[in-house]
């Protein structure tokens, strides 16, 4: 069983930076895939980034648009999601999420943390 904590999110104004992390434990990683993915009142939950925990590889939404990087920290078993030039249309709870794989691109994933939220003010 994987368990993901996530923390970092809150309050900042629009241009404004936030960074995310979420510590993984219960497992060794070296075939997992890491991912955020957010979800605003009323929209369904849509995928932002993923990472490979052993090759390093990522992947984004389409809409970050350069503004957003995941990143890993092997040594703390800890994931990093770096956003900034923030919008009031990130708003949202942003989860952690694991899945068994490298490959990056299948989105399917099995386990997530309970959520962090981020709020961008105009």
């Amino acid at each position: 069983q994987v368990q993901l904590v996530e923390s970092g999110g809150g309050l900042v104004q629009a241009g404004g930076s936030l960074r995310l992390s979420c510590v993984v434990s219960g497992r060794t990683l070296n075939k997992y895939s890491m991912g955020w993915f957010r979800q605003a009142p009323g929209r369904e939950r849509e995928f932002v980034a993923a990472i490979s925990w052993m090759y390093g590889t990522t992947d984004y939404g389409n809409y970050v648009n350069g503004r957003f990087t995941i990143s890993k920290d092997i040594a703390n078993d800890t994931v990093y999601l770096q956003m900034n030039s923030l919008k009031p249309e990130d708003t949202a709870i942003y989860y952690c999420a694991a899945k068994f794989g490298s490959n990056v691109f299948m989105r399917r994933y099995d386990y997530w943390g309970q959520g962090t939220q981020v709020t961008v003010s105009s």
